[in-house]
């Protein structure tokens, strides 16, 4: 199974305000119909709170 990447991450999340609670965001990732894998990813980022995309990619990418 292939790795998700930033631009799978960017399409999910198209249409997001920030900051965000993680709940909202993974749910807007489910009707942005992201694939089951980043929609999991989403929903298991380490802060409850996040403040902008780059903060998503941090905790997605670079641990």
């Amino acid at each position: 199974m292939s790795e998700t990447n930033p631009i799978e991450v960017q399409q999910a999340l198209k249409g997001a305000s920030y900051p965000a609670d993680r709940k909202p965001l993974t749910d807007l990732a489910k009707k942005n119909h992201a694939s089951e894998k980043v929609v999991d990813k989403i929903a298991h980022l380490k802060r409850d709170r996040i403040e902008g995309p780059d903060q998503v990619e941090k905790e997605m990418f670079r641990g």
